[in-house]
């Protein structure tokens, strides 16, 4: 019989089983991982851009350059971008975060469910496409000379709607892919992606900040537009799309053989044709079968509201410092916008290192939510020595940013990728591979509304002091979410080491 694999998708030739599978899965967490590091990678310009929107005209825009001198040598913001040349900046780049962050998490609830029904490769190349269409158009207000308001808010609406097929897409790519074993460690790694996305949107955007700032949404938007055709042509969302084998979702170390109904002609509706065949091919029909879980239905699987309710709280600290962290150290320690981005990057280090220790030592020593606690737990002092000091000099801003990211991205990127790909695995689900896109977009989706809220109060409160209290407090509820998971864990782990299991 001939394999029916999906139009457009490039199956390896003249290789065994087990070789397939590994270079297929190599490919999956290469191409997924450059997706999100480009959907990242354009989310990031906008907190650069907001240095020289609204700055103070009378210093120098970089280092060596001359003082700028206003026309009728009274005016401070003649160099500033209208409409952002307001008394109510601070307020008018906020509702920038605001219509992006809202409108993606009102699309996230939504994304996932559409992603169980859609090709992947389809809705994520389009999705893809799309991000870097809107990316760029918000840096055409630039070369174009627009100054409304509406005209920027618009842009972020319809780019934050068109970012919510990223994540469920890629999450359910590689939880296909990759089983239980060792995911915490494989989704620490590969997760990376978020951090390195905005340290090259950071980068990207200060290259040209300070000269034509336009250009800082026009090229991660042509490298997203770019990278989204590559997903059209050579994505392969499901195993069985390939003839590849099923991974073990339990850590039961059972894997069951994918692809076989690709070359059966087998109709499930007749039963003597179902029941003349093994019991693998049948479950792997029942497979086909299954149908996608609703949202509401996402939420009563053991555990995820307790995580997406934590994931309100840590997203909103970690896209408080997504979204202000450059305009906060331009502010408090006083470099100029090149400068500020540059260095907060090293957050985003941070948060590469965070997320790999937090999957490492998730699947060593078990108990995701006890991991994430103990993060939550230290990020709280951490925070609160990164406001008192991190601007005494640059080696306290660059050490006190990487420790922050360290902890404040750790517990946020382990909840999710392998929580998600485990809570969207759950044996309560009884074998159904159709809920995870779904179970990913609550969680996320959840935690994007967090997102949403941060940046938003940061905007709104005048006092960096107060900012960093709210971030703290937020730390601290995120914490108290996970209390009756992490006693749960413990309780299992000590009742394991009585019985000596």
């Amino acid at each position: 019989m001939v394999n029916r694999k999906p139009p457009g998708i490039y199956v390896l030739p003249s290789l065994s089983r087990e070789s397939r599978n590994v270079a297929y899965r190599a490919w999956i967490l290469i191409l997924t991982f450059l997706v999100y590091t480009c959907y990242h990678m354009s989310k990031k310009p906008v907190s650069v851009v907001k240095n020289v929107l609204y700055r103070n005209c009378s210093v120098p825009i970089k280092e060596g350059y001359e003082l700028e001198i206003a026309p009728d040598n009274t005016s401070t913001t003649f160099c500033d971008w209208a409409p952002f040349d307001q008394p109510n900046h601070k307020q008018l780049l906020g509702s920038l975060d605001l219509a992006f962050l809202f409108s993606y998490a009102f699309g996230m609830f939504f994304s996932g469910h559409i992603a169980e029904r859609l090709n992947l490769r389809y809705f994520l190349s389009g999705g893809m496409m799309l991000v870097g269409i809107f990316t760029a158009a918000f840096g055409m207000g630039y070369f174009f000379n627009i100054h409304s308001i509406y005209f920027y808010v618009g842009i972020q609406v319809v780019s934050g709607l068109v970012q919510s097929s990223g994540w469920p897409s890629v999450v359910t790519c590689v939880g296909n892919w990759y089983g239980k074993g060792k995911r915490g460690l494989i989704m620490g790694i590969w997760n990376s992606h978020t951090s390195v996305g905005n340290i090259l949107g950071s980068l990207i955007a200060g290259a040209f900040v300070t000269t034509s700032w336009g250009w800082s949404f026009a090229v991660p938007g042509l490298i997203t537009f770019g990278i989204g055709v590559m997903v059209f042509f050579f994505l392969v969302p499901d195993p069985e799309d390939v003839g590849c084998d099923m991974p073990d979702q339990h850590g039961t170390h059972v894997v069951a053989e994918h692809g076989i109904n690709k070359t059966l002609n087998i109709d499930p509706a007749e039963p003597q044709s179902y029941s003349s065949i093994d019991a693998s091919t049948q479950a792997l029909i029942k497979h086909k079968q299954e149908k996608p879980i609703t949202i509401w239905g996402a939420f009563f699987i053991p555990g995820v509201a307790e995580f997406s309710l934590c994931l309100f709280c840590a997203k909103l600290v970690s896209y408080t410092f997504l979204f202000w962290l450059p305009n906060y150290i331009e502010h408090t320690a006083h470099y100029d916008a090149e400068k500020s981005a540059d260095v907060s990057t090293l957050f985003d280090v941070g948060g590469i290192v965070g997320g790999i220790a937090a999957g490492l030592i998730s699947d060593n020593f078990g108990g995701r939510a006890t991991t994430c606690a103990v993060m939550l737990i230290l990020a709280a002092p951490v925070m609160y020595i990164y406001n008192l000091y991190g601007s005494l000099s640059l080696a306290h801003s660059i050490g006190l940013s990487f420790a922050c990211g360290t902890l404040v991205n750790g517990p946020y990127a382990l909840i999710t990728t392998a929580v998600s790909a485990d809570l969207g695995t759950h044996k309560v689900l009884e074998g159904n591979t159709k809920a995870l896109a779904t179970v990913t977009a609550v969680i996320d989706g959840t935690g994007s509304i967090g997102a949403a809220i941060g940046p938003l109060l940061a905007g709104l409160i005048p006092v960096w002091n107060d900012v960093f209290i709210m971030l703290i407090i937020s730390d601290l509820l995120a914490l108290l979410c996970l209390v009756r998971l992490v006693y749960k864990e413990l309780r299992i782990d000590r009742l394991l080491g009585c019985t000596g299991d």
